[in-house]
């Protein structure tokens, strides 16, 4: 067998089902489809270290949360995650929470799963699609306690705002989104987009303005670190929704 071998190889007991335990993996970090196959608690006894990229079964169906994670605890979301840097930090901070992170780039969700596989991070899962749709489509309705937005693509020019993922629709489809209580984190360097959030949060009955955790804040992304080595600020903004659904 080659020592370059870049994809899983698969070895199964004659006879036995995809979802035998007694299937034996040699794991690498593309085996992401064929242990999508298995529940979580199967997959950490098979392979070593977690799989952090979640290949979806269906973009039409909602995620069952229960295949993602070994353990079913509160859950904050990360849109656009980057190249993982925060989320990572964060998960490890927080390890009574699991985390998604989104991200529509294929580099970008690659650098996240080395950096939760390092971390060997139970809970932090990834997903490869378009924020706006995983929040819309396949989020299960009420299930997330936080949202994450950190510095989404400003789309500065006015023939484009019609781009941007906070616009005016944005904090009902982010309320169906929370279980009560539930908050969203905002932070941008663009000041024509943060005036945009505030508004549009600011004309919701369904959303107060709350401080962003100091811990929280001292979590920098990679794109906040090049930020502030160039001397520009981050402007921050929080919503909570109501304890009690409307």
């Amino acid at each position: 067998m080659s020592s370059n071998l870049t994809a899983p190889t698969i070895f199964l007991i004659a006879g036995s089902p995809i979802t035998d335990v007694h299937a034996v993996f040699l794991c690498s970090p593309f085996c992401v489809r064929a242990l999508n196959l298995l529940m979580p608690k199967q997959q950490a006894a098979i392979c070593p270290t977690p799989n952090i990229i979640y290949a979806l079964p269906s973009i039409i169906q909602p995620l069952d949360l229960a295949d993602l994670f070994p353990k079913l605890q509160p859950l904050e979301i990360e849109l656009g995650s980057g190249d993982g840097s925060f989320l990572v930090a964060y998960a490890r901070q927080v390890p009574e929470h699991n985390f998604i992170g989104v991200e529509r780039l294929l580099g970008r969700i690659r650098k996240l799963e080395r950096k939760g596989r390092r971390a060997d991070l139970a809970n932090l899962r990834a997903v490869r699609i378009e924020s706006a749709y995983f929040l819309r489509y396949l989020l299960p309705p009420h299930s997330a306690a936080a949202l994450h937005i950190y510095f989404p693509d400003p789309w500065p020019k006015r023939k484009h705002r019609r781009h941007r993922l906070v616009s005016m629709d944005f904090p009902l489809i982010a309320e169906a989104a929370l279980h009560p209580g539930g908050a969203v984190y905002l932070r941008t360097d663009d000041e024509d987009y943060f005036t945009q959030i505030k508004e549009v949060f600011g004309g919701t009955a369904f959303f107060r303005p709350v401080p962003t955790p100091a811990a929280l804040a001292a979590l920098p992304t990679d794109f906040e670190t090049g930020f502030l080595a160039r001397g520009i600020k981050t402007l921050h903004a929080a919503y909570q929704t109501a304890l009690e659904s409307q």
